[in-house]
């Protein structure tokens, strides 16, 4: 059942943030060939723009929990022993997913004072507000829906496993440089110089 969970979540991040950003780059570059070609702007485009954008922003966001793509500063991490390492991350994993509850459920509350006011869009169509608000308490819902995964795993995963490999060790598997494949004197001197760097850039190479 988790299984289907996850699987429906993550094709709803993808694609709500493929649409979003699609659509919205196809209605902005209509409404430019419309006001310079034809002299003739769409007055409901600027929004639409921005809603899509904004759709696409926070479910793309909620959907990169799971690939563990957010900007992470692991510098630390990687100098503690494994033990440490393990707590730190349940610790840091604890705060974010209070933190993405706390504004999905505000996010939440903030919907029904929208439908109390009956706030509405200016220029697409009267559609009430709640709609587009919409966004803020699924997808953060989402995102602590993924963070919670990870604590799960984190949990069940050996101390020793548990910290990833950094971006820059990625970068260089993909390139069929891997960090056990460090028997030529070159490869090792290219895995040195890149955890010098991460030392001096914090680990965001």
């Amino acid at each position: 059942m988790f299984s289907l969970i996850s699987k429906t979540i993550g094709f709803i991040n993808q694609s709500i943030a493929a649409f979003g950003i699609t659509a919205g780059v196809a209605v902005a570059f209509t409404n430019v060939v419309a006001r310079y070609a034809f002299d003739a702007s769409l007055v409901w485009a600027t929004e639409l723009t921005i809603f899509l954008f904004l759709w696409s922003a926070f479910f793309g966001a909620a959907y990169c929990f799971k690939k563990d793509a957010h900007i992470a500063v692991t510098v630390i991490l990687d100098i503690m022993p494994s033990k440490i390492a393990k707590i730190m991350l349940l610790i840091s994993h604890t705060v974010t997913i209070v933190f993405l509850l706390a504004i999905a459920y505000y996010g939440y509350e903030y919907l029904f004072l929208l439908i109390e006011l009956d706030e509405r869009s200016i220029d697409l169509w009267d559609m009430p507000m709640w709609c587009v608000y919409l966004v803020i308490p699924v997808a953060f819902f989402f995102a602590a829906y993924r963070v919670g995964e990870k604590i799960i795993n984190i949990i069940k995963t050996p101390h020793h496993e548990v910290v990833a490999e950094s971006e820059a060790e990625q970068v260089l598997a993909g390139m069929g440089v891997g960090s056990k494949n460090n028997d030529n004197e070159h490869v090792k001197n290219l895995n040195d110089m890149v955890k010098d760097v991460e030392k001096k850039t914090g680990g965001m190479l």
